[in-house]
C-alpha cells in the first residue's frame, strides 16, 4: 500500500542485481506527549513538513535518500529510503535523523512518536482514522471489503527490508531464501506483548493480528509463508493469480489488483524487481531496527550463496513445517523450541532441538562477529532478550494504565535519543 521503495536513484542502473542495494521502511506512530494516546495528526505533520497538504515528503538538505510517507491509519509515520541505498552503514543515523527532524515538527502539535510493534491501549474500533487524502479510494477499498478499524489493519507498525534481483534466477534464490528466514524473524525482532491495555501471552501480537486480519479472503495472506514457487511465471499464477480470483466479487472494479495486495511475510514487487520482507516489528530506535536488518540480510545472502544447502535442497522445503515454526516464534520469541531439521540445518545448526535464541546467537558468531555497530548491539539484545520479552518483564499480566505509560515512556525516550531499551 506504500509507494515502491525499489525506484531508481541517481548513479544507478537497473535492475539491479542480488545484495547490491537494500530498501529500507520504518514505520513509528504519532501519539499525545503527555499521555501517550494516539493522535491522528499525519497530514498536519506533512503539511507542518511540506508547507501545503501532502503525503510525502523529501527532508531539506538531504541527497534524496530519505523520505517520509503516510500509512493507511492517519496515526502512523513511515520513514523510508526512495532509492537502494548498497550500504548498510550509517542508515541507523540517517533514519535517526528523520525521528528527530520529525519530532520538532510534532512539538508544537503536542505530539511525538512512539516505537514497537503495537500501541499498548489503542482501541481502534473506535480511535481508527484511516488516511483521507490521496490513495484513499485503495484505504477505501481495504476498509469496505475487510473492515479496517481493527488491530491487523490499523494498529501495527513494522520494519520492511526490500532485496533486489535482476532475473527469474535471481528472484528464485532469494525468494527460496527468504522463505526459510522468516519463520526465525519473530524470535530476533518480536516487540507487541500488549494489546488492549493487557500482556499477551503471544509475544508477537501484531503477527497474530496480521495473519488473520484478512481471513474474508485467506488467499491473501495464506499462512505468511510462500509457497514454493521460483519464478515469475509460477509466482503469478500460483500466488496472485488465485488472489485476484478470490477478490473477483469483493473488488469487481479492481482497485485491489496490485502486487501489493499480497499479504504474505516477504511478498515479490516484479514491479520494482524486489522481494520485500514484512514480518519484522518495529524496535525501540533506528539502531536496533538496523542493526536486526543487517544480520537478516547476511543470513539471507549466506543461504543464497548456498553455505549449509544447496538451492535445489532449499526449494524442497515445505511450507507447512515452516508455518509451524513461526506460530511457535510468534507466540515465544526467542525462548520457542525449533525442532524442525530441515530448517536447522539450512542454517547450519547440526543438532535436532534448539532454542531459537541459540540459533540467533550462533548465526550472529558466525556471519557478522565483528562488526563495530552491529555486532555490540546484537549482542546485547541477544543477551536482554527480544524487545518484547524486555517489556514484559516490566508489567504483570493486568498493568494499570500508569504502569503501561511508565514503561512505554521511556521506548519513547529511547527512540528520541536512539540508545536501546534495557540492556545491559
Amino acid at each position: 500500500m506504500s509507494r515502491a521503495t525499489m525506484t531508481a536513484g541517481a548513479g544507478y542502473s537497473y535492475p539491479l542485481g542480488l545484495f547490491e542495494g537494500y530498501g529500507l521502511e520504518l514505520e513509528y506512530m504519532i501519539v499525545d506527549e503527555a499521555t501517550l494516546d494516539i493522535r491522528p495528526v499525519a497530514d498536519q505533520l506533512f503539511r507542518a513538513a511540506a508547507g501545503q497538504d501532502a503525503s510525502w515528503h523529501l527532508p531539506e538538505g538531504e541527497d534524496g535518500l530519505m523520505g517520509w510517507s503516510n500509512e493507511l491509519a492517519l496515526h502512523v509515520l513511515e520513514f523510508k529510503t526512495t532509492r537502494p541505498t548498497p550500504r548498510l552503514d550509517g542508515m541507523e543515523q540517517r533514519f535517526q535523523q528523520q525521528v528527530c527532524e520529525a519530532e520538532k515538527l510534532l512539538k508544537p502539535l503536542g505530539c511525538r512518536l512512539l516505537p514497537t510493534g503495537m500501541h499498548p491501549w489503542m482501541n481502534p474500533d473506535l480511535e481508527t482514522r484511516l488516511w483521507p487524502h490521496e490513495n484513499n479510494e485503495i484505504y477505501a477499498a481495504y476498509d469496505r471489503i475487510f473492515g479496517c478499524r481493527g488491530h491487523g489493519w490499523s494498529n501495527l507498525q513494522s520494519s520492511h527490508i526490500n532485496l533486489p534481483f535482476a532475473n527469474d534466477e535471481e528472484f528464485g534464490r532469494l525468494h527460496a531464501a527468504v522463505r526459510l528466514v522468516l519463520p526465525l524473524l519473530p524470535a530476533l525482532a518480536a516487540s507487541s506483548p500488549v494489546v488492549d491495555g493487557k500482556w499477551s501471552p503471544v509475544a508477537d501480537y501484531r503477527l497474530e493480528a496480521y495473519r488473520t486480519n484478512s481471513k474474508r479472503v485467506p488467499a491473501m495472506a495464506g499462512s505468511l509463508i510462500p509457497e514454493p514457487v521460483f519464478t515469475r511465471g509460477d509466482y503469478e499464477r500460483e500466488v496472485l493469480g488465485k488472489l485476484y480470483t478470490a477478490m473477483e466479487g469483493l473488488d469487481p472494479e479492481g482497485v485491489l489488483r496490485h502486487e501489493w495486495a499480497n499479504a504474505r511475510g516477504c511478498i515479490a514487487r516484479f514491479d520494482r524487481g524486489s522481494v520485500e520482507i514484512r514480518l519484522l516489528d518495529s524496535q525501540e530506535c533506528p539502531l536496533a531496527d538496523m542493526a536486526i536488518v543487517a544480520l537478516v540480510g547476511e543470513l539471507v545472502r549466506a543461504l543464497v550463496e548456498e553455505r549449509w544447502l544447496t538451492y535445489k535442497q532449499q526449494r524442497g522445503i515445505a511450507t507447512e513445517p515452516l508455518a509451524n515454526v513461526l506460530v511457535d516464534t510468534m507466540r515465544y520469541a526467542e525462548r520457542a523450541r525449533v525442532s524442525e531439521r530441515r530448517m536447522l540445518e539450512a542454517m547450519g545448526i547440526k543438532r535436532t532441538m534448539t532454542w531459537a535464541s541459540d540459533v540467533w546467537g550462533e548465526l550472529l558468531e558466525e556471519l557478522m562477529p565483528s562488526h563495530p555497530v552491529w555486532t555490540p548491539a546484537l549482542r546485547q539484545m541477544l543477551a536482554a532478550g527480544t524487545l518484547s520479552t524486555r517489556i514484559s518483564r516490566l508489567i504483570r499480566r493486568y498493568p494499570t494504565r500508569g504502569e503501561l505509560h511508565g514503561v512505554y515512556a521511556e521506548l519513547a525516550d529511547c527512540l528520541r535519543s536512539g540508545s536501546l531499551f534495557r540492556v545491559r
